[in-house]
């Protein structure tokens, strides 16, 4: 009876090792970043009016990011879209689409600045202003969207992640 235990025991914690939080700003991150916004009701809710609606008609609008230290060949995008009344993340992985900065957002600061904004040391507004973050996209209609935006930059922190190296290309 106590080898079945050890046994089970030894299973167990492998188990959990192969469980290893994936690299931070991997396609696998990026799936996990698209439930946890599926679960945070005022990224869902917060952005069903107006936001989500400022898409190009094309029914959707993009958030690319990726870690500046790791370089721009890396990125990651979440695809949100319009579905029963709130701004749902439908996919996250691999870019897909170019961003058209008219509706779209890019995003990408330094592992450490993001590993802060995700334990919410700050805000979005004083990421922006000290350059701790980098932006591209509608300005103003991010700064309409300040709660829901660092909403968003928490998710980082939400969502389990190895810091220690870089994502390997997608």
């Amino acid at each position: 009876m106590k080898k079945r235990l050890l046994i089970a025991g030894a299973l167990l914690a492998m188990s959990s090792l192969a469980q290893a939080a994936p690299v931070m700003m991997t396609t696998e991150w990026a799936t996990q970043a698209c439930e946890a916004w599926n679960q945070n009701s005022i990224l869902t809710t917060g952005l069903a009016e107006k936001w989500i609606k400022n898409d190009n008609k094309r029914g959707y609008k993009i958030v690319q990011m990726y870690r500046t230290d790791c370089g721009d060949a890396v990125k990651v995008e979440l695809k949100i879209s319009a579905k029963d009344g709130k701004a749902m993340c439908v996919s996250g992985g691999k870019p897909e689409n170019t961003p058209n900065f008219d509706v779209d957002y890019l995003m990408h600061a330094k592992t450490p600045r993001w590993v802060q904004m995700g334990n919410g040391e700050y805000g979005p507004m004083k990421a922006m202003m000290f350059g701790r973050l980098e932006f591209s996209g509608p300005m103003m209609e991010a700064m309409g969207v300040m709660g829901p935006f660092e909403q968003f930059l928490l998710l980082v922190g939400k969502v389990p992640s190895d810091t220690a190296s870089c994502p390997k290309s997608n």
